[in-house]
């Protein structure tokens, strides 16, 4: 099993989570969160523009199957990008062993 962790832009999750559901992906777990990077979001308050280096974005955390991996993270891949400085990272990490609490299930199995 895999962890696919995604840092994306907010005006791109519709786009994203709508292309999750095309190839599969229905389960998934995302966080409004603010970092910081390379890219300066420019801000303007009462007429005064300034910049900042707060970025709003969208986590995502997604736990596929080792075969899932590759489709999961051409679909952010392709449904995220703009072109443009800021659209985010994908990290990808093994998973060891998931459990499903309900029925004791443990394994694959617990992400169908």
């Amino acid at each position: 099993m895999k962890k696919i962790e995604a840092i994306i832009r907010k005006s791109k999750f519709l786009e994203v989570k709508e292309a999750l559901h095309e190839v599969g992906v229905n389960f998934f777990s995302y966080w409004d969160v603010t970092g910081q990077g390379n890219q300066k979001e420019g801000h303007v308050y009462r007429g005064v523009s300034y910049s900042t280096s707060d970025i709003q974005r969208r986590y995502l955390s997604i736990v596929v199957n080792d075969d899932f991996e590759e489709i999961t993270v051409k679909t952010i891949m392709k449904s995220a990008v703009t072109g443009e400085v800021g659209d985010g990272k994908i990290f990808v990490s093994d998973i060891k062993e998931a459990y499903r609490i309900r029925t004791g299930e443990q394994g694959g199995e617990t992400l169908r």
